[in-house]
C-alpha cells in the first residue's frame, strides 16, 4: 500500500509539472474580455476596506443585469481582491495563480482517479487533463480562474472524502471545501452528486444497502447539505433567485420551443471538444450553434450520439467495482456520468443558463472525460503495447501543442477579438465586434450593417443594444440611438441604463419633454446616478417647472454634489419659483462653500445679476448656470 501511495503521488507530480509546462506561456497574457469589467472596473474589489462588502454583492457588479445574470461568487471575488491588493493592475500574478491552480488540479485528478483505478490509468487521466485544449479559456483568461478554483476545491473535497471513513473531522473538511468550491463557481453545486457517484462506482449501492450506506456516510452528507442550504439561501437573498433567469445570449427563443432540438446539437459539440478539440472558439452564440426549431441532420446526429454514449456507459457500469487496483471498465461509465452531472448546471435542461456552450464551463466536466479516455488508452496498451504507448504519446503531445498555440489568443481584447472574427466571422458576436471596429474607423454605414447582422443572431440583448446606442451617440447619430434605446427600454422596463441614455440623447436634441420623462424613470431605477439627476434638473428648468427643478437640484446636492455651483443654480431656481428666502439661503450656502477669492467673486457677480433680474428686489443675488 505504501508503494502504491508513493507511485500515485509521483504520478500526480508528473501531471502537475506537465500542466505548468504547457500553460507557462499564458504568463505573458494581459487582461482580456470580461477581465476588465470584473477586475479593472470594480472599485469595490480594489480596496481591502470595501472588499468584504464586495463578497456579498453580485459577481457581475455595477450592471443593470447584475442580478438577472445569477452570478454570486464570493470565493472568486475574495481571491481576485487579494490579488489586486498585491499586484494591482499587473496581470502576471493573476495568470501565475491560474497556471499554478491548473497544475494542482491536474495532480488532484491523478489522486482522485487513483482511488478508483490503477496508477497507469490515473496518470494517463492526469496527463490528458493537464494538456487538454478545452481548458485554455479557463486557464489563460484571468476570470476563467473561477473554473479552476471551483474544480480544485471540488476534487480536494472528494479526495478527502474518499481517503477514509466519514468521521466528523473529515465531514467538516469536506463541507468547508465544498463552501469554497461553491463560492468559486456555481457548477460546484454538483459535488454531493459526484460524491454519491464515486461511492456507487466503488461499491454497488442497492435499495437494501441504503441504510448501511447512510449510517457510514451521513456525517459528510449532513455537512454538504448544510453548506448547500446556506449558499443557496444567501444566493437567493443577494440575487433574488437560486438560478439565473437569463437565457444564453441569443437564446431567448429556448423559453418558447422544445430545447431538445438545440441541445442535441450542443451535445455533439461536447463530444467533439472532449475527443477531438482542434476547432476551438471563444464564442458559441448563434449562429455558431443556431437555435433549432425542428429536427435536422446535425441535431439528430447529436441525439443519437448522446443516446449511444449513455447506452455504452450503462454497459461499462455493469463491470466490477472500482478500486485503486482495478482496471474495470466501469471507469468509462463513471466518466460519462461525471460529465453529465458536472455539466448539468449549464446544460439548459432543467433551467436556462447564461451560456449555450462555453469551453470554460467544460473544465470540471472534463475530469470525467479524461478518466474514460484514460481507461480506453491504457486498455489499448494492455492489448498492443507499442501501439498504445504511441497513441498516448501522440494524444498528449498533440493536445499539448494545441493548448500552447491557443493560449496567446487570450493575450488581450484585440488579439481575442481578431481571432474570433477570423475563425467565426459569421457569429453574432463577431458581427457585433466588427460593428465596433467600423464605428471606430468612422465607417458608420458599414458599422450599422454589421450591427443589423448581430442583433438578429444575438437577440435584442440589453447590453448589446445599449452599447450600440452609445456608439451611435458618439458619432452624433442621435435619432438612431433614440430608436434603439426606446426599443430596449420597452423590452426591459426595470433596467435604468436605457432611460438614462435616452435622457442624454433627448437633452442633446433639446426635446425636453421626452428627456424629462426618460430621466424621471432613470433616477427612480438608478438613484445613485448623479448625471441623470443633473440632466433632469436641467430639463425641468427648460420646461419652466421651477419647483420640481429645485427639488431635483436639492436631491443632487444631497447625493454628494455639495459644491457652490449647485447652490447658485438652486438660488436661481428658487428665485424663479418666487421663494426669495430659499434663494438667499442657497446663496449663503454657496458663499460658505467657496474655496478661493476667485470663486467668491463669481458668486457675488451671480448674486448681483440675480438681484437685477429679481422682480421683487428681495434677493441679494444668484446667477444663472449652464443648462
Amino acid at each position: 500500500m505504501t508503494s502504491l501511495l508513493s507511485d500515485v503521488r509521483k504520478a500526480a507530480l508528473v501531471a502537475g509539472l506537465l500542466a505548468l509546462a504547457v500553460y507557462a506561456n499564458s504568463l505573458g497574457n494581459g487582461f482580456a474580455y470580461d477581465d476588465a469589467h470584473i477586475i479593472l472596473e470594480n472599485t469595490d474589489l480594489q480596496s481591502l476596506e470595501t472588499l468584504p462588502g464586495a463578497v456579498f454583492k453580485p459577481y457581475w457588479h455595477g450592471h443593470d443585469e447584475e442580478v438577472q445574470l445569477g452570478l454570486w461568487r464570493p470565493t472568486t471575488t475574495l481571491v481576485l481582491g487579494l490579488e489586486y491588493a498585491i499586484a494591482g493592475e499587473n496581470p502576471l500574478l493573476y495568470h501565475a495563480v491560474n497556471v499554478a491552480g491548473h497544475a494542482v488540479v491536474a495532480a488532484l485528478v491523478v489522486l482522485v482517479i487513483g482511488q478508483l483505478a490503477t496508477v497507469p490509468i490515473a496518470l494517463t487521466a492526469g496527463l490528458l487533463f493537464a494538456v487538454h485544449p478545452v481548458h485554455v479559456e479557463a486557464v489563460a483568461n484571468v476570470v476563467g480562474g473561477a473554473e479552476v478554483m471551483a474544480t480544485l476545491f471540488v476534487l480536494l473535497s472528494l479526495f478527502v472524502y474518499l481517503s477514509g471513513p466519514s468521521t466528523w473531522r473529515r465531514a467538516l473538511a469536506v463541507g468547508g471545501l465544498y463552501a469554497l468550491a461553491f463560492g468559486s463557481k456555481e457548477s460546484a453545486v454538483t459535488l454531493p452528486a459526484l460524491v454519491l457517484l464515486a461511492d456507487a462506482a466503488r461499491h454497488r449501492i442497492g435499495f437494501g444497502d441504503v441504510p448501511r450506506y447512510l449510517r457510514e456516510s451521513w456525517r459528510s452528507y449532513a455537512a454538504l447539505a448544510a453548506v448547500a442550504a446556506v449558499m443557496l439561501t444567501t444566493r437567493a437573498s443577494i440575487l433574488g433567485s437560486i438560478a439565473s433567469p437569463e437565457a444564453a445570449l441569443g437564446g431567448g427563443l429556448l423559453r418558447e420551443i422544445p430545447r431538445i432540438w438545440t441541445l442535441s446539437e450542443v451535445w455533439s459539440h461536447y463530444v467533439r471538444l472532449m475527443v477531438f478539440p482542434l476547432d476551438l472558439a471563444s464564442d458559441y452564440s448563434p449562429s455558431v450553434i443556431p437555435i433549432s426549431i425542428s429536427w435536422h441532420a446535425l441535431n439528430t446526429a447529436g441525439a443519437v450520439l448522446a443516446l449511444a454514449l449513455l447506452g455504452g456507459a450503462l454497459v461499462f457500469w455493469r463491470q466490477q467495482d472500482l478500486s485503486p487496483k482495478s482496471e474495470s471498465g466501469r471507469l468509462v461509465g463513471f466518466g460519462v456520468v461525471w460529465f453529465l452531472l458536472a455539466v448539468s448546471p449549464v446544460a439548459n435542461v432543467v433551467f436556462l443558463s447564461g451560456v449555450l456552450l462555453a469551453e470554460r464551463t467544460l473544465y470540471l466536466p472534463s475530469v470525467g472525460a479524461a478518466a474514460g479516455l484514460a481507461w480506453l488508452l491504457v486498455m489499448l496498451v494492455r492489448r498492443r503495447r507499442e501501439v498504445g504507448l504511441v497513441a498516448i504519446s501522440a494524444v498528449v503531445i498533440l493536445m499539448g501543442f494545441r493548448s500552447w498555440t491557443r493560449t496567446p489568443t487570450w493575450k488581450d481584447d484585440g488579439t481575442m477579438f481578431e481571432t474570433l472574427i477570423a475563425e467565426y466571422p459569421h457569429s453574432g458576436r463577431s458581427q457585433w465586434l466588427m460593428g465596433d471596429i467600423y464605428m471606430a474607423q468612422g465607417k458608420q454605414k458599414e458599422a450599422l450593417r454589421a450591427y443589423r447582422e448581430a442583433i438578429p443572431n444575438l437577440g435584442a440583448h440589453y447590453g448589446l443594444t445599449t452599447q450600440i446606442a452609445r456608439k451611435l451617440m458618439g458619432v452624433g447619430n442621435l435619432t438612431g440611438a433614440a430608436r434603439l434605446l426606446e426599443q430596449v427600454r420597452a423590452e426591459a422596463p426595470d433596467f435604468g441604463t436605457a432611460p438614462a441614455l435616452l435622457g442624454v440623447v433627448y437633452s442633446q436634441m433639446a426635446d425636453w419633454e421626452n428627456a424629462e420623462n426618460a430621466l424621471r424613470v432613470a433616477v427612480r431605477l438608478q438613484p445613485e446616478n448623479v448625471v441623470s439627476h443633473h440632466l433632469r434638473a436641467g430639463a425641468l428648468t427648460q420646461l419652466e417647472r421651477w419647483d420640481e427643478a429645485a427639488a431635483e437640484r436639492c436631491e443632487l446636492i444631497a447625493r454628494g454634489e455639495d459644491v457652490w455651483q449647485q447652490w447658485t443654480a438652486l438660488a436661481e431656481l428658487e428665485t424663479l419659483a418666487g421663494d426669495a428666502i430659499a434663494a438667499m439661503e442657497a446663496l449663503d450656502a454657496a458663499r460658505d462653500r467657496a474655496g478661493s477669492d476667485e470663486e467668491r467673486a463669481q458668486i457675488e457677480a451671480f448674486a448681483a445679476e440675480l438681484a437685477a433680474r429679481d422682480p421683487a428686489g428681495a434677493v441679494e443675488g444668484a446667477a444663472p448656470v449652464s443648462r
